[in-house]
């Protein structure tokens, strides 16, 4: 039988990629709109797992069932891992995509190609009404590049070059792309928990 599991997001894209990749899994997915009432939870933690874990406990006590939040973030080597945890809010509050990548594109536009290396890493918490916690990550290693290219994807897909390829994540097809990307391992990690 598959496990209910509601998604401790209001992000549409990230809903839309995880019910992508979870599609053929033993699980069946439900959302904030089928909880109105859901208080929104305030990502203050100091690392993306406190805010998963904050966001999924919050949302399954809620929702008395599974919830499932994912907290992921751009870390560059040579910005001592920013945008990290404030990936999503790195050009201010209310920032969108493009003044986000744009910001990161800016403080990374004196440095030389073998000095843009970062990684994207996604943190799943899968909480359980008992207060159980159960933690999935996975991590997409690459290249930061120069200039957006692509229009698929969301976030900073546009600048990101997943490694040994030439195209970035928003060139890339969304089945290409879940092959390789953070979130998709850390559902692959989620599938073989649930199995």
């Amino acid at each position: 039988m598959d496990m209910e599991i509601v998604l401790a997001t209001r992000n549409k894209k990230k809903i839309d990629e995880i019910k992508r990749i979870v599609k053929d899994m033993p699980v069946t997915i439900y959302t904030l709109d089928d909880f109105p009432g859901c208080p929104e939870v305030v990502e203050d933690g100091k690392t993306l797992e406190e805010n998963a874990v904050k966001k999924a406990r919050a949302v399954s006590k809620y929702a008395k069932m599974p919830a499932l939040a994912d907290d992921s973030g751009l870390e560059v080597y040579a910005l001592a891992g920013a945008p990290g945890v404030f990936s999503a809010r790195y050009a201010g509050e209310g920032a969108d995509d493009r003044k986000n990548y744009e910001k990161l594109l800016r403080e990374m536009s004196s440095l030389p190609d073998d000095k843009r290396g970062g990684r994207f890493v996604c943190v799943m918490a899968l909480a359980f009404p008992d207060s159980g916690v159960e933690i999935f990550s996975g991590y997409a290693e690459g290249l930061i590049g120069k200039e957006p290219k692509g229009t698929n994807g969301f976030g900073y897909d546009p600048v990101f070059y997943p490694k040994g390829h030439e195209r970035t994540f928003a060139e890339m097809l969304e089945k290409e792309k879940d092959l390789l990307s953070h979130r998709g391992m850390a559902l692959g990690r989620l599938y073989a928990f649930l199995v």
